[in-house]
């Protein structure tokens, strides 16, 4: 399973291609080269998983959802609505579908954002406006990772 790291500037040509990061090919797990694109659940962004990582998100999926419930159909629906999937060219470029581009106004830069076992393609301007204070940054983290205190203390 590849894990991504790092924040990767990228120029789009005309077409809506990248050239992707030597940085995150390096990254990949077993060189993969294949991926499936789509927009982001909570945030204005796109998703771009490697195929392993969206099977086995989509196993997580299966073993949740009952395919005969209405509204497990309807989250299995809105979940893969708008899914693409990428090739990476023998010149590792990735051309990533306009009308997901339309989706996030990536125009002329975007940044592709490591995270975890996903990699999140972001605007430019968009992405560089998320930086939050480092106090605020602080706080959130602070309230997310607490460890609860033991009971004999």
């Amino acid at each position: 399973m590849a894990y991504f790291i790092g924040d990767h500037t990228c120029k789009l040509d005309t077409k809506g291609r990248i050239l992707f990061p030597a940085a995150l090919k390096k990254q990949l797990a077993g060189g993969a080269e294949r991926f499936v694109v789509k927009k982001d659940l909570f945030e204005n962004c796109l998703v771009l998983y490697t195929n392993a990582e969206w099977e086995r998100q989509n196993q997580l999926i299966r073993a949740r959802t009952n395919p005969f419930n209405k509204e497990h159909n309807r989250f299995v629906r809105g979940f893969s609505r708008g899914t693409a999937e990428i090739i990476l060219d023998g010149s590792s470029r990735m051309l990533i579908p306009k009308r997901l581009l339309e989706i996030i106004g990536g125009d002329k830069e975007i940044v592709l954002s490591g995270q975890d076992s996903k990699i999140e393609i972001w605007n430019k301007q968009v992405y560089d406006g998320l930086e939050e204070e480092e106090s605020d940054f602080a706080n959130l983290a602070e309230q997310i990772m607490q460890i609860p205190q033991n009971s004999e203390d």
